[in-house]
């Protein structure tokens, strides 16, 4: 080794840099104008934030990518699935067949498990929206059902009756202490 590599060699491990760690924050001394931590463990705990940080937004990303591509896919068909037109409203499969039932979603059944909704039919339902409502009439306590009534006759729970009144905007009146609904409306939807 010549004079001047131990010159060198002595004059790095001499150099003292006071510095602030990147990662805590902490003063330290550093003897390189380089060193960006404080410790080896600073460090580390650094550059694992730094790859979950970047794993993280990857897999987000990727995950957006997944749930967007199928209702763009979805909207460049012209003719829909019954779960496809799920997918676009936003609903159960349940419930597209039932609008399809009630008529509110036109639909071709091609077969068995082929049932097809033309989307401009389902634009122009989106555009236009068809809302069912009775008209207001007062009815007689006579040709109503109390909400215990409709549960006794047609087995189903008062959440489920309530939610049936709510959906189709079934007129209710009020008289004491019990909610009546009418005969007729109830028992074109629940029969």
């Amino acid at each position: 080794m010549t004079t001047i590599d131990t010159y060198i060699n002595q004059m790095s491990t001499n150099i003292k840099v006071q510095r602030i760690c990147q990662y805590c924050g902490g003063d330290f001394t550093a003897r390189t104008t380089t060193t960006r931590y404080c410790s080896h463990k600073c460090n580390s705990r650094d550059y694992k934030e730094k790859k979950k940080a970047s794993k993280v937004n990857k897999s987000n990303s990727d995950t957006a990518k997944i749930t967007t591509q199928p209702i763009e896919v979805v909207k460049a068909k012209e003719f829909l699935t019954a779960k496809e037109v799920a997918l676009l409203l936003g609903c159960s499969l349940r419930t597209v067949y039932r609008l399809i039932d009630n008529g509110t979603i036109k639909a071709v059944n091609l077969g068995e498990r082929m049932t097809r909704v033309k989307r401009a039919d389902l634009n122009n339902i989106m555009e236009h929206p068809i809302t069912l409502q009775y008209e207001p009439v007062e009815y007689d306590i006579s040709e109503c059902y109390t909400i215990n009534e409709v549960q006794n006759k047609f087995g189903i729970s008062e959440t489920a009756v309530q939610d049936v009144i709510k959906r189709n905007n079934i007129p209710k009146t009020k008289k004491g202490k019990y909610a009546y609904v009418p005969k007729k409306i109830i028992d074109e939807l629940l029969t």
